[in-house]
């Protein structure tokens, strides 16, 4: 090496601080006359030398026994000065996670209830400090010595003690999600990555982070911090707009000032992560350009024709150049007027970029997300793509016309609306809700398809269907029916049709029960009305028997109640907004009196507790999403009161396997199903862990989607099916999921609240 001999390598290792090696530009350092590990100046090369097509690692077991104490903070900075004490004790990680990332875990679902249960008050940070080897009680010992050890500090009380594996393993995941958690952020200004790399000395990490939160300050932002405390890397992120030009000039102004501090401490302005872009530019005044030579020498040399990812560690471009942004300069949001409330977002645009393509819709386990792209393996078909898509329309990137065309209309198609991005996504990302306001926009250009229009104004003429229910049902019982239906309707062949029912269920007054009972309505959706009409009697049967007065809400009109679901499926958010203001009118009094509103069918149900929210922002939908739950949801938390007086007694299955509704799932009311058919005695209860079924309403009827559908329910549901026992109860909340699971599996499933009638006790 011209630039840097390598006589003077042992020069160069004595200058450069333990905290910079192995970590910024290359590991020049690992050179030596006497001949070296060629892989340790690749480690760490961030792409710009060569690709491996072999890589042996070295495995390390993972300790079997863990201790974690969560270390509660009145402040940020007593949270820094403790960290230095505390890594004496020896512990595997002490993790930072600030109020910040606190409040962001509350809000989201996925995360809210283990929050809860390990931060205690209302506490500035958090240090998770674990300890873990292979003897029990030492890991033990260790938590011991951090709660003595808090108390010296002056925070006596201020550890929570988690020993239970389960407990520390929800703990971590929180942790593990920080960027996700607080790229969760709403609104124009997201925590920024580019100074988060930054490494000091743990003797000086209270005043870097004070004097850094003072940079903040100055440029009129806040920081976001997180992480790895015990060696001194946070990883801290301004907030700013990198929408704006004045976002992208903080941006710099905080780096170089940032930088600067952490020469002035001996510190490291890429202590994890590497360089990239953002850091590279600033290796000179952090290392001198002599090693900076030194540095264009080694990539010279292994690349002299600049190909392998240029611009990082040597010769890179300005960190704040815009064009290499995702905001590049112009960017800027196509005027929309939007069918549905976006403002908790700041707009349509504000809920796209939520997504910060960190991939979590693209797991492979068997949870909700993202049951399309399991069953394509396409971007296109990810939540992630299918965002990604609408934001470049939205700004006008793929062209004027690109939002409302038919290739946009293929990248939402396969989004069968289960809500597992609402719930799972870290960030959030409602693809649902999103796919209704392109549908409604969409159907505004194109209009709509007779299958749509059959569908979707369903509730409207079911009344009218019922009485025709012998001529309707034919289609599944002549031969010939079909294949025409098909061809006429675009309805699979392939798949029986739900039947409908000439006894649709009528309710038996305006009310039912005893008549001191505690009251609750029953809403009786048009699924559970017209076609699954045993679940109706079923729940009215449940409720009286338990001593509920059950009252049947009736608007003016003879047509029942309907929440608009198969309306907002068709993206004709004007007639749901009909229909759900019908219902808030009706339901208005009852809310007013404090009156559960209970209902059978997920999809249903939880359209009350959320779109309503998006068609008619303020109180009274708010009102009535409080008091909106499943039937068993209130059985669960009335049985948790000690209030529920159901008398049951054991039924002929001994085994009840449970699929659940992807909407249960995405609002946490799993629980509840497994609480409620535990209250059968004997009966055992077992979770099939699955993914959308693939019917998702009308989704897998539609003959251009059967294929997909059925790939869905093949991957753990139909199998689980084929696999229990005959004796075993099979137990599904929503109606396209019993359907899926007797057109693909031949096994009859039923609702909850047909199993408790089963086991109601009889004189």
């Amino acid at each position: 090496m011209r630039a840097l001999g390598l006589r003077e390598a042992d020069e160069i290792r004595a200058r450069i601080p333990d905290i910079l090696r192995k970590i910024g530009g290359y590991n020049i350092e690992t050179i030596r006359p006497e001949g070296h590990n060629m892989s340790h100046l690749l480690v760490g090369s961030e792409g710009t030398l060569g690709w491996f097509q072999r890589i042996q690692l070295d495995l390390q077991p993972i300790p079997p026994h863990k201790a974690l104490g969560v270390c509660h903070f009145p402040t940020f900075r007593k949270a820094m000065e403790a960290t230095q004490h505390i890594v004496k004790l020896g512990p595997t990680a002490v993790e930072l996670v600030d109020r910040t990332m606190i409040d962001l875990a509350r809000d989201i679902p996925a995360f809210r209830e283990t929050v809860d249960k390990f931060v205690v008050g209302e506490p500035e940070a958090l240090l998770l400090v674990e300890f873990a080897g292979e003897d029990k009680a030492e890991q033990l010992r260790g938590l011991a010595s951090l709660v003595e050890m808090m108390g010296d500090l002056g925070f006596p009380g201020a550890v929570v003690e988690a020993a239970d594996p389960k407990f520390q393993s929800e703990i971590w995941e929180i942790r593990k999600q920080g960027l996700n958690i607080m790229m969760s952020m709403k609104g124009d200004g997201k925590p920024v990555s580019f100074i988060e790399d930054c490494a000091v000395p743990l003797e000086d990490l209270a005043d870097y982070t004070e004097r850094l939160t003072d940079i903040f300050t100055k440029y009129g932002t806040k920081g976001t911090w997180y992480a790895h405390a015990s060696v001194g890397t946070l990883h801290v992120r301004p907030i700013l707009n990198m929408k704006t030009e004045e976002g992208a000039k903080n941006m710099r102004a905080i780096a170089e000032e940032a930088f600067a501090m952490v020469r002035e401490y001996k510190g490291c302005h890429s202590g994890e992560h590497g360089d990239g872009i953002v850091r590279s530019e600033f290796h000179e005044p952090m290392y001198g350009s002599r090693i900076v030579r030194a540095f264009e020498e080694v990539k010279d040399s292994f690349d002299p024709e600049g190909m392998m990812n240029p611009g990082k560690i040597v010769r890179a471009p300005k960190m704040d150049d815009r064009s290499l942004f995702r905001f590049k300069p112009g960017y800027a949001i196509q005027p929309l007027e939007t069918a549905l409330d976006w403002s908790e977002w700041g707009g349509i645009s504000g809920a796209v970029e939520m997504c910060n393509n960190n991939g979590a819709c693209r797991k492979a386990d068997p949870g909700v997300m993202c049951s399309s792209f399991r069953a394509t393996g396409e971007e296109k078909d990810v939540t992630r793509g299918r965002a990604n898509s609408l934001r470049l329309a939205l700004s006008g990137q793929l062209g004027p016309d690109a939002l409302l065309s038919d290739e946009m209309y293929q990248t939402m198609d396969l989004c069968v609306g289960c809500k597992g991005c609402k719930r799972e996504c870290p960030t959030g990302v409602d693809m649902a809700k999103m796919k209704i306001e392109f549908l409604h926009h969409y159907r505004k250009k194109h209009g709509l398809r007779l299958k749509d229009r059959l569908v979707a104004f369903l509730p409207r003429y079911a009344g009218l269907a019922s009485k025709l229910a012998p001529l309707l049902n034919l289609r599944d019982r002549i031969p010939g029916l079909p294949f025409l239906t098909e061809k006429l309707l675009g309805l699979s062949a392939r798949r029986s049709l739900p039947q409908w029912r000439r006894d649709a269920f009528r309710a038996p007054g305006l009310s039912t029960g005893p008549a001191d009972g505690t009251a609750v309505v029953l809403f009786v959706d048009s699924f559970n009305r017209y076609f699954d009409v045993e679940n109706a009697r079923a729940a009215v049967a449940v409720l009286t028997a338990a001593g509920y007065r059950v009252h049947f809400a009736t608007p003016p009109e003879d047509r029942p109640l309907c929440c608009g679901r198969t309306f907002l499926a068709a993206g004709l958010v004007d007639e749901a907004k009909a229909e759900s203001r019908r219902m808030l009118d009706t339901l208005k009094p009852y809310i007013e009196a404090g009156v559960p509103v209970l209902g059978l069918e997920p999809s249903c149900l939880f359209t009350l507790r959320d779109e309503f929210r998006s068609m008619h922002p303020g109180a009274e939908s708010d009102a009535l999403a409080e008091h909106a739950m499943l039937l068993e949801e209130f059985l669960a938390a009335e049985a948790k009161a000690g209030r529920l007086k159901l008398d049951l007694k054991p039924i002929a299955a001994s085994k009840a396997l449970l699929h659940g509704h992807c909407h249960q799932k995405a609002f946490a009311a799993m629980p509840a199903v497994q609480q409620v058919l535990k209250l059968v005695p004997g009966l055992n209860v077992e979770t099939i862990e699955s993914s959308c079924c693939g019917m998702a309403g009308a989704f897998g009827y539609e003959a251009e989607h059967y294929e997909v559908s059925m790939k869905m329910a093949e991957a753990s549901l139909l199998p689980a099916v084929r696999k229990a026992d005959a004796n075993a109860i099979l137990v599904a909340d929503g109606t396209s999921c019993r359907h899926q699971i007797h057109d693909g599996a031949a096994r009859e499933a039923v609702h909850v609240v047909r199993v408790l009638e089963m086991a109601l006790a009889t004189e």
